[in-house]
């Protein structure tokens, strides 16, 4: 089931999230987040944007969420995107699905651009993106540090 997100569903994205941070370069966060600091964040988000998780018996298998991609005026029909799946999921279509979801909502939302910021190489993402109609628009060589190396980044746009 899809839904949107609750405060008290701060520990179990933490759970997903923090693996993510502590063990990929999917993410430039380097320190965990707290549950205090996650309920925050879901907070600011839903103020404007949508932040939805797939959830299972209780159990959350991944969220996604969308923010504003800049701040200026001329921006406020551009978001930018987020998803993260349980990391003991594989080829079940949460992100898929979530992320269908998601676009639908920024479509009612007014959003005309959609863009997905991927730390690179990531192959997962890039082809969920471009299965779901995304092209890449951007490539930054080297501008993540994380683990020892260098991180390229590369952003796919989707237009509602």
């Amino acid at each position: 089931m899809i839904r949107n997100v609750n405060i008290i569903d701060s520990q179990q994205i933490c759970d997903i999230y923090n693996h993510y941070i502590e063990h990929t370069d999917i993410t430039f966060e380097e320190d965990p987040v707290t549950v205090v600091e996650m309920s925050e964040r879901i907070k600011k988000v839903t103020k404007d944007m949508p932040w939805i998780v797939y959830e299972e018996d209780g159990k959350i298998l991944g969220y996604a969420y969308a923010s504003p991609w800049r701040v200026r005026a001329a921006y406020r029909f551009c978001a930018e995107t987020s998803l993260y799946v349980d990391i003991n999921l594989s080829h079940r279509g949460v992100g898929t699905k979530l992320y269908k979801q998601l676009i639908l909502e920024l479509k009612d939302l007014g959003i005309h651009s959609v863009l997905g910021c991927l730390a690179m190489p990531n192959d997962k993402s890039q082809g969920l993106h471009e299965k779901l109609g995304f092209t890449k628009v951007a490539h930054f060589p080297e501008v993540g540090f994380k683990f020892g190396h260098w991180i390229d980044v590369g952003y796919w746009q989707l237009n509602l």
